[in-house]
């Protein structure tokens, strides 16, 4: 049986419309530059074409049959390109410049089919490679199905021509927004005032020493964020924003009793005993039911590393979608397993790393839950600073967003301030800090929630 000839995809004829159609309208460059670049056009006198079509724009010349073959002649590379009878072809060819689009998506395809078939083609000598550990080829695989599966071209430089014109769309989308937020609601007015709302990419972090309630803090924002927050509008079933909850302490379910408690105003004892009144018992069933619409998905196991959170991770984004990620936290993570003992400063510094690259792969915030050194304890002022942060070069350096809390009831319980807290922020890389008493709350303990203290009640 003859031996089936393999060809390498591509989509010579959709790649010779696509040049025509930009050589002819000068508008619809500008839809194609930053979508296509010459990495997506197999034929090599189309890649030298439009590597010079994409100088030219970049140059802010404007690109027309003369200008192109002329471009083309000064760098010597007509020849190449096929000449000036071939630019003609192209351009005599394109009789309809609506099938752009349809030229577009053929070349993606083709793409995507080639980087698919060298990604696996690398996986593949890779598996023959004894050196290379399981955990490790595992998490290669891993990535290279979600790159192919988010479409993404990794490693490439980006012109300052398309990152210029994504910055003009956005600001322009922002001016167009009548909410002061850029990022996900917060549920807290006074926090999304500093922090514009979380951002995609962002590594926040909030730290606070034992009993401070942090891990409420966190549960509060999960069901915050899932709550105001839609940005899934096309997807009719559920528009809700999908918040993934590491808990290394807590299971699932002591976290949804806390989240019931906070919902519905109901003690966290009662909710563990089931010692309710009749009124109690109706806002806890209301509060499950409203729960279960929340996009909030738990992992509650108590062995986790950053491979198994970024895994975890890429899986939920792909299948259901994904806008933010709180652990709770930091210091639990346990290392990747490399064969190697690291001390605690080094643990700590590879994974505030990892989970830096992490908010920026898949593109949503990431809140890091993180414990203060008992410093704290052994000063007269307990106000936490940054160098509480446990191991805090790496951690300051990587968040974008830190964030303390304080009682100072905890520490003085004669204070006037009981059943207060404040929320300090020391680092905010894309906006301003509070003042170093940061912005005050109530916190109810047995309820598991905080809310905001008004200026009016200060």
């Amino acid at each position: 049986m003859a031996e089936v000839t393999k060809k390498v995809p591509s989509e010579i004829e959709a790649e010779k419309g696509l040049l025509g159609c930009v050589i002819l309208d000068q508008e619809l460059l500008e839809e194609v530059i930053g979508i296509i670049t010459k990495d997506d056009f197999f034929e090599p006198k189309h890649v030298i074409i439009y590597s010079c079509i994409e100088n030219m724009f970049n140059e802010h010349q404007r690109v027309d049959l003369v200008t192109l073959a002329s471009m083309l002649e000064a760098t010597n590379k007509l020849d190449q390109a096929g000449g000036s009878a071939y630019l003609g072809d192209l351009v005599d060819k394109i009789y309809n410049t609506d099938n752009l689009e349809s030229y577009i998506k053929l070349i993606q395809d083709a793409t995507f089919r080639r980087m698919a078939i060298q990604k696996f083609n690398d996986l593949s000598q890779l598996g023959y490679d004894q050196t290379v550990k399981s955990e490790d080829y595992s998490e290669q695989v891993e990535k290279a199905i979600f790159e192919l599966q988010s479409n993404k071209k990794v490693g490439g430089f980006k012109p300052i021509s398309v990152v210029a014109r994504n910055v003009n769309e956005q600001t322009n989308n922002a001016a167009k927004n009548d909410s002061d937020l850029i990022g996900l609601n917060t549920g807290f007015s006074n926090l999304n005032k500093i922090t514009q709302g979380l951002q995609p990419g962002a590594l926040i972090i909030l730290a606070a020493r034992p009993a401070m309630g942090k891990s409420a803090f966190a549960l509060n924002l999960a069901t915050n964020i899932a709550k105001l927050n839609h940005p899934h509008v096309e997807d009719a079933a559920n528009t809700n924003a999908r918040v993934a909850f590491f808990s290394l302490e807590m299971s699932a379910e002591q976290l949804v009793e806390r989240m019931i408690a906070s919902e519905a105003s109901i003690p966290l004892g009662d909710i563990k005993n089931g010692k309710m009144e009749k009124t109690s018992w109706i806002r806890f069933n209301t509060s499950c039911k409203n729960l279960e619409e929340y996009n909030i998905f738990f992992d509650d196991a108590s062995d986790t590393s950053v491979s198994s959170i970024r895994s975890k991770c890429r899986k939920l984004k792909t299948e259901d979608g994904l806008d933010a990620i709180i652990i709770d936290y930091l210091q639990l993570i346990s290392s990747d397993k490399n064969g190697q003992r690291d001390s605690e400063m080094d643990k700590v510094t590879k994974i505030s790393r990892s989970l830096k690259l992490l908010a920026r792969e898949l593109e949503v915030p990431v809140i890091a839950l993180s414990q203060l050194s008992r410093d704290v304890e052994k000063r007269e002022d307990k106000h936490p600073t940054m160098a509480d942060l446990r191991s805090s070069g790496s951690i300051e350096q990587d968040a974008d967003i830190v964030m303390f809390l304080y009682r100072d009831d905890y520490y003085n319980k004669a204070s006037e301030r009981k059943g207060e807290a404040d929320l300090i922020i020391s680092k905010n890389r894309s906006g301003s800090t509070t003042e170093a008493d940061g912005m005050p709350f109530y916190f109810q303990g047995k309820f598991q929630r905080f809310t905001e203290k008004k200026k009016d009640e200060e």
